[in-house]
């Protein structure tokens, strides 16, 4: 498949373990590390070494550990951050220094007490002083979002002529619409002398708003080449973008002509094992990943799905690594569903036997929420229909 490659930055061990109650230790560190190579991320953000000694050791661990993907550790622009990423990631064999600093008004005023010119230099002298360890220097312009644009690239020309080989482009405070995130990507795209050689741009995306997937889309279609993502779209408040999602939806719609080197058929065994090791609940109807997302229980969808999968269905749920669709038995089902499901548990019925059937699922199916395959093994009985031969 040709299209332009869109680099996947996950941010699981990092982001996505700020979410509290969610913390890991090393070995688990490590073997979602080793899942996130097989899966065929490009960049792992592995931790944020200065932080802790234990993320400093998971650093480490996990440069060990992995071969092909890059290892990613975070750094405020401080040179003592920046010393110990490096030495953190000095195992890895493809190592990469995240460092950046606030942008926008807000940051520069109430958080730094300093002026934007202030910000800009600060900036440059942290891609300089990491590009003294690493050739990969990733600078973040947190609370890009709410950054006025010809400043944003103001930031980003200085940081790209000091160095940065990416730009990340945080909606720090998941703020930003969709249309005004792509904007600001395209004119950055624009607007950044040596863009187009020398550096991409990154999304970085929090779901405040329920908008991180959107704005992420946008930012790629709009010319950024990097997502920076969770599995199950987990991290700060309301979260990340979702790795998931944003792989899917580029797969999904080709005439993007945008690309990943995912292997699609990981995402749901992946998702279980992060919320497995976070202890990290995947709400039902998480899209890709949760219980429901390929269940069905309306008749009417049961109905067109037995005849036709992709009636109700616009991923194969193989493709993500899911069995298959479920159709689950409710009062809401129609005799198609029933019919089907009594088939798959041993059960052939004549149109006469399942109207007959039917009216018991029925008054059963009032009272209970669900109706499991012991149930209908009690129906078949009580009107005394066997198992096919």
């Amino acid at each position: 498949m040709s299209g332009r490659k869109i680099q996947i930055f996950d941010t699981t061990l990092r982001d996505g373990e700020q979410v509290p109650g969610c913390k890991l230790n090393t070995p688990e560190k490590v073997e979602i590390a080793r899942k996130l190579e097989r899966l065929g991320v490009d960049v792992i953000e592995a931790g944020f070494p200065i932080s802790s000694p234990g993320d400093f050791k998971s650093v480490v661990e996990i440069a060990k550990a992995v071969t092909d993907p890059i290892v990613c550790g975070l750094s405020r622009a401080v040179e003592k951050d920046i010393e110990t990423a490096a030495e953190a990631l000095k195992y890895a064999k493809r190592p990469r220094i995240h460092t950046g600093i606030g942008t926008s008004d807000s940051h520069i005023k109430h958080k730094f007490n300093a002026t934007r010119e202030q910000i800009i230099e600060r900036a440059v002298a942290a891609v300089k002083y990491a590009k003294s360890f690493v050739e990969d220097v990733e600078f973040y312009a947190e609370d890009a979002g709410r950054t006025d644009n010809e400043y944003l690239a103001r930031v980003c020309e200085a940081v790209v002529a000091a160095g940065a080989t990416v730009l990340n482009i945080p909606d720090t405070t998941g703020y930003c619409l969709p249309h005004e995130y792509g904007a600001k990507i395209k004119y950055l795209y624009e607007n950044v002398k040596g863009i187009d050689t020398k550096a991409i741009l990154s999304t970085h995306c929090h779901n405040d708003l329920g908008l991180a997937t959107a704005n992420s889309i946008e930012g790629v279609i709009n010319g950024a080449g990097q997502i920076e993502c969770t599995i199950n779209g987990i991290g700060e408040r309301a979260g990340n973008t979702s790795l998931e999602e944003v792989v899917m939806i580029m797969r999904q719609h080709p005439y993007l002509n945008l690309i990943t080197g995912i292997d699609c058929k990981m995402l749901y065994p992946i998702s279980q094992l992060v919320s497995e090791k976070m202890q990290m609940f995947v709400q039902p109807n998480k899209a890709i990943v949760g219980a429901n997302a390929f269940a069905h229980s309306s008749g009417i969808h049961q109905d067109g799905v037995i005849k036709n999968r992709e009636t109700y269905e616009i991923i194969d749920p193989a493709d993500v690594g899911v069995d298959q669709s479920l159709i689950v038995l409710t009062a809401r089902s129609g005799r198609a569903a029933l019919a089907y499901r009594a088939h798959k548990i041993g059960y052939t019925l004549t149109k006469d036997a399942l109207d007959e059937v039917y009216g018991q699922f029925l008054i059963v199916a009032d009272h209970k929420k669900e109706i499991h395959d012991t149930d209908i093994h009690e129906l078949m009985r009580n009107v005394n229909i066997e198992l096919s031969a």
